[in-house]
């Protein structure tokens, strides 16, 4: 067995965790994991962490347009 899959929720949680570091919106990487949006931040808001610059040139593209 490998360390980056120790039991098989780890990768489900890697995929959940990637999505939204991509930039997948909340509600579709919730449907997608059978979730409430709730839950999926409740669970991987942590993930999101550090991307406030990117956050944050998102947000001020958008009012530029």
């Amino acid at each position: 067995m490998t360390p980056l899959a120790a039991r098989p929720y780890d990768l489900r949680h890697a995929a959940l965790s990637l999505w939204l570091n991509a930039g997948v919106p909340a509600p579709e990487v919730a449907l997608r994991a059978g979730n409430s949006v709730e839950v999926l931040h409740r669970t991987y808001a942590k993930c999101l962490d550090g991307q406030r610059a990117t956050i944050n040139n998102k947000i001020n593209g958008a009012l530029d347009e």
